[in-house]
């Protein structure tokens, strides 16, 4: 196989570190920095990055803002086709196992979009959506309890995600301060950004395939 068909990011492990944030989320969204923004890992490839991806934790869950520009056309985001449509999805596993192709129950995947709900259809939504083959699944959750919010812009959208600790299974900073994590910024228009490696790879459904984040503060 030449080196060309094989992902850069296949070929190691990656752990990042993702910074303390004091007040992940309050009525203006998240608190996050710049400290808090997230390496473009894509760029290994050569491919071009759209989307900035920040991240932050505390003891009361995690938070991400991401922000899209480059974008002509309008977003597509459907809430009864999340994962068809634009957005965010988030892969998150609370005890950070690699030595398993198949979701356990402490592995979650989280999708927020910047428009699609309500009688307009201009509200964020935020959903926890099942893992395919997992061996088991985390503790159903309320989507009422995610916190998201965006703002449209011309050129594409700001997101703003908050995950509360009660949102995920096993998430206990102190005791286990590295989590298994990818995401994947999909767009109809500019393609799909991800964390870990990208499609053809099933990072959708398997561990195996996640980065790290090592939580600092």
């Amino acid at each position: 196989m030449s080196e060309q068909l094989v992902p850069q990011r296949l070929l190691f492990r990656f752990a990042v570190p993702c910074y303390r944030c004091e007040q992940l989320w309050t009525a203006q969204g998240t608190g996050l920095s710049d400290q808090h923004r997230l390496v473009g890992l894509a760029e290994l490839e050569g491919r071009p990055l759209f989307a900035e991806v920040y991240a932050g934790w505390s003891e009361q869950g995690l938070a991400f803002r991401v922000q899209v520009t480059g974008k002509r056309r309008s977003l597509w985001c459907r809430t009864g086709q999340p994962e068809e449509s634009d957005g965010l999805h988030l892969w998150i596993d609370t005890r950070d196992v690699h030595n398993s192709h198949r979701a356990s129950r402490f592995c979650h995947r989280f999708v927020f979009l910047p428009t699609g709900l309500g009688g307009l259809l201009n509200a964020p939504h935020a959903e926890l959506l099942a893992i395919n083959r997992a061996r088991e699944h985390p503790k159903h959750i309320d989507p009422r309890h995610l916190g998201v919010r965006s703002q449209v812009r011309s050129d594409g959208y700001l997101l703003e995600c908050f995950l509360p600790a009660k949102t995920m299974t096993g998430y206990d900073p102190a005791e286990h301060p590295r989590l298994g994590f990818t995401y994947a910024v999909l767009d109809r228009e500019l393609g799909e950004q991800t964390f870990s490696v990208g499609s053809p790879l099933p990072y959708q459904e398997d561990p195996s395939l996640w980065a790290t984040l090592e939580l600092i503060g």
